[in-house]
């Protein structure tokens, strides 16, 4: 961490009784790491409490009501030219790759969700307060797809994705259950993660994962990440 100072945070999130669990959380895990100098409830007030405390790091909510609709986002960019040096980490239920993409986009430095720990959080602050960028693993197809995406964005209409998926000879090769390992293993989910999800045994992900890297002639995980993010079936 930069010198031993306290991070100074605000929490910007609808739900008053979400927001005061996290601030009590972060008072308990990290009294001697961070201060917490705001809250706010909707896009302007959000805004506004940011020029007013100038924090070093904001947790941001995805969908915060107000404003121009334009929720968390909004919040980010509209703050950005009276609070520059404020690093915002998006702190969300939501793990969609459009809410993922949006905030990401508009310049946050990291997603977690909101099924992360106190302790995981406090190190998620700190170490976007460093300057690192920080993502839950099960996002990490999304964001690789949002930076992708950014400098893509004028390009020409790109097919639909049934029509991609139709002419998709890789894709059309695995199986519908090898698909399901697929995309979740691309989004960053563990194999327990992913037994759990789809209710079957660890080795069966496993067997089916070795298939799918075979079909798809990938050595490994990263590689499949990409694959699955050119495609934008993550």
């Amino acid at each position: 961490m930069k010198e031993c100072q306290l991070i100074r945070v605000a929490v910007v999130d609808d739900h008053e009784m979400f927001r005061a669990g996290v601030i009590g959380a972060l008072s308990s895990v990290g009294a001697d790491t961070v201060e917490i100098v705001g809250q706010a409830g909707d896009v302007d007030s959000s805004v506004a409490m940011i020029a007013d405390t100038q924090p070093d790091v904001v947790l941001l909510d995805v969908h915060v009501p107000g404003g121009q609709g334009g929720g968390g986002a909004e919040i980010l960019t509209r703050s950005r030219a009276f609070s520059a040096a404020t690093t915002f980490l998006a702190l969300s239920v939501s793990d969609s790759a459009e809410d993922v993409g949006a905030v990401i986009r508009a310049g946050a430095r990291g997603y977690v969700t909101k099924a992360i720990g106190p302790a995981d959080l406090l190190a998620s602050i700190q170490q976007v307060y460093d300057g690192y960028a920080v993502f839950s693993p099960q996002l990490a197809g999304f964001v690789l797809q949002a930076f992708q995406g950014a400098g893509t964005a004028s390009a020409s209409p790109q097919p639909s994705e049934a029509s991609v998926y139709e002419d998709d000879d890789e894709l059309n090769s695995l199986s519908e259950r090898e698909q399901e390992v697929m995309r979740l293993i691309a989004r960053g989910y563990t194999y327990k993660e992913v037994a759990a999800e789809l209710f079957i045994s660890i080795k069966t992900v496993e067997s089916h994962m070795s298939k799918v890297l075979h079909k798809l002639q990938l050595s490994n995980r990263a590689q499949l990440t990409r694959w699955a993010a050119q495609r934008r079936i993550v």
